[in-house]
């Protein structure tokens, strides 16, 4: 929404619902809505601090952490037991879990997610008591905002039911009455939240504009942006309230992509989506708008980034950028166990695959990458063309000025050692702990893990940095993937591949292209549901959605084995193969339950 500036987000100061209590907290100063809305711009204005909060919420670190580290792609990797990284392992809990309700990071995201709904709703009771006239805008225009503002807030509520499920309060009002949860009973309360999120994005959808050829709409909520977020809610329905629905979330979905809604197609070149000006692309159909120095660019960078930064990740990508770090924490989970013989510099010859090896259909990220894949190869940018390459990762030997120069240096337990990336992850110094076959995240050193670079850094001399591209929330490719699994679901293999093809085709070269097609992959023997489930991990690696409902919807969330489920031995931690159910769910945070006694705990946490 690159058009309307966050001029107003210090709107939001103080409206964080902690514990749903200040939903009556006014965010214009006391000045009456009468007086501070007397033009269009006003209304933009307000709405901006709405996508200024939900970029800085839904696409920041918290969402990300409770997505990703909890799944089987991406983990957060301690140096040697906690020497380094160990945050009072409010990480690790999530990728062991073993979570409760006085986690910090679940404390975090329930606190945050509130922001926007109260937003939301104050400026709903607003504008729906402005006259358009009196302002100068027509009653079509202010209804597309009024719009806007319902589905922004459904989005919102979308998020957080697949964190927290029935325990949710259901609040639309902007007065002072504090909400419990939305029913008593779990079930009830799902059901409740479910249908209030359909029937906002039916009811909404209407008045929505659709994109147009100039991409005017693509930072806004626009009819596809709507359409697309009911398809999710549709195919994850049987997660949600234990109902199929994937015949409708399939004709919906094809709707979307005969042009019902707008006109999108598949980018030929995948790096357009997360490049500078991405929002050019024809398969973007809403993205968060991010300006370096400006509402959220910061929370978004991080989340983009913190899979891929070297601690001195400015060597290679050739660029400092202000409030960005080095996390050197964050990593792919491993494709190979720790035996065979160690390497001077980390990692062993002969190791085992866990795709092969093991037999796990979860896990490996980057081994399930067919080697002709050009996504497999690692970063790199040419600073004379000003081009990207294909590659999305770093592994092996690291060199400075994309691979270019001389190689980085490591640090920690390899200090005074290259850096160079390993597709394992475990003490292979014997540092902490001695090397065991397979261990858990705690235990990783330095050089632990392949990194992935997805969203570019560009390099000092460009005229943008990577924190001024807009963060796609919804693209094409879902739609395609939809309709795939639903008919996989339906037992048609055949015409699931066709669409996913559409999409996987242009991960490569003509001439490998056909051959590739062909198979399933490394790991897999048929395009069945397994494989179905691992080329959304492909498309959509590192983008915050692994846990969300795809490994739920499938069943593998807690009951899928990958990696050290099962395989490795924590002190007073129990790792077992499957995890308990109570899982599924994020319980509520006893700091809201302490404030709001009309909030129900997860059942699974009491």
């Amino acid at each position: 929404m690159k058009a309307i500036k966050y001029s107003i987000i210090a709107m939001a100061m103080g409206m964080g619902m902690t514990a749903c209590t200040n939903l009556d907290e006014k965010v214009y100063d006391r000045i009456d809505a009468g007086v501070y809305y007397q033009n269009e711009a006003s209304v933009k204005g307000a709405l901006a601090a709405i996508y200024g909060q939900m970029s800085s919420t839904l696409a920041g670190e918290n969402f990300f952490h409770l997505s990703e580290y909890p799944a089987d792609q991406i983990t957060w990797r301690v140096w040697n037991g906690g020497l380094w990284g160990w945050d009072e392992a409010m990480k690790t809990v999530l990728s062991w879990h073993n979570w409760t309700s006085e986690t910090t990071i679940i404390r975090e995201a329930w606190n945050n997610s509130w922001t926007g709904i109260g937003l939301a709703n104050l400026l709903l009771n607003d504008l729906q008591g402005l006259s358009a006239a009196s302002i100068g805008m027509s009653n079509e225009k202010l209804a597309q905002y009024v719009a806007e503002v319902r589905t922004l807030r459904a989005w919102n509520y979308y998020c957080i039911f697949e964190l927290w499920g029935g325990a949710l309060p259901l609040n639309t009002s902007a007065g002072s009455e504090v909400p419990g949860t939305a029913d008593p009973d779990w079930d009830t309360s799902c059901r409740k939240i479910y249908d209030f999120i359909a029937t906002e994005l039916d009811e909404t959808v209407g008045a929505l504009a659709q994109d147009d050829a100039n991409h005017s709409m693509v930072n806004r909520a626009n009819q596809a942006m709507n359409r697309m977020l009911k398809a999710r809610l549709l195919l994850n329905a049987e997660v949600f309230i234990g109902e199929k629905h994937y015949d409708e979330c399939e004709a919906l979905s094809k709707e979307i992509l005969n042009g019902k809604y707008g006109n999108y197609d598949l980018d030929s070149n995948y790096r357009n989506l997360y490049s500078i000006d991405n929002v050019k692309s024809p398969e973007v159909v809403f993205a968060l708008a991010c300006e370096d120095g400006q509402g959220a660019a910061n929370a978004i960078s991080n989340v983009r980034t913190m899979v891929g930064m070297p601690l001195d990740y400015e060597q290679y990508f050739g660029q400092k950028y202000d409030g960005i770090g080095g996390w050197n924490c964050v990593c792919l989970v491993p494709s190979y166990d720790n035996s065979g013989t160690v390497l001077p510099g980390g990692g062993t010859i002969g190791a085992k695959c866990f795709l092969g090896d093991y037999g796990d259909k979860l896990g490996a990220p980057y081994e399930r990458f067919d080697d002709r894949d050009i996504r497999k190869q690692n970063y790199v940018y040419d600073t004379s063309t000003k081009t990207h390459g294909p590659g999305m990762f770093l592994k092996g030997l690291i060199r400075a000025n994309f691979g270019t120069g001389e190689p980085m240096a490591s640090d920690a337990e390899r200090k005074g050692q290259d850096l160079d990336y390993v597709d394992q992850l475990g003490t292979f110094l014997n540092v902490g702990r001695d090397l065991e076959t397979v261990m858990s995240p705690r235990w990783g050193e330095n050089n632990s893990g392949i990194r992935l670079v997805k969203y570019p850094l560009y390099p000092a001399d460009a005229s943008e940095g990577f924190k001024s591209i807009d963060d796609v929330q919804f693209r094409l490719a879902e739609v395609y993937y939809n309709i795939a699994e639903c008919e996989m679901r339906k037992g048609n293999g055949n015409v699931a591949k066709e669409y996913v093809d559409a999409v996987r085709q242009r991960y490569f070269k003509t001439g490998d292209r056909t051959s590739a097609l062909s198979i399933p992959g490394p790991g897999f023997t048929a395009f069945d549901m397994d494989w179905m489930l691992s080329e959304w991990g492909k498309e959509y690696l590192g983008e915050g959605n692994r846990r969300r409902t795809d490994l739920r919807r499938f069943d593998k969330f807690t009951q899928g084995q990958w990696w050290f489920w099962g395989r490795a031995t924590e002190d007073g931690v129990s790792l077992p193969a499957k995890r308990d159910r109570k899982f599924e769910w994020y319980p509520l945070p006893q700091t809201a339950i302490s404030v709001n006694p009309g909030l129900i705990q997860n059942p699974a946490y009491k």
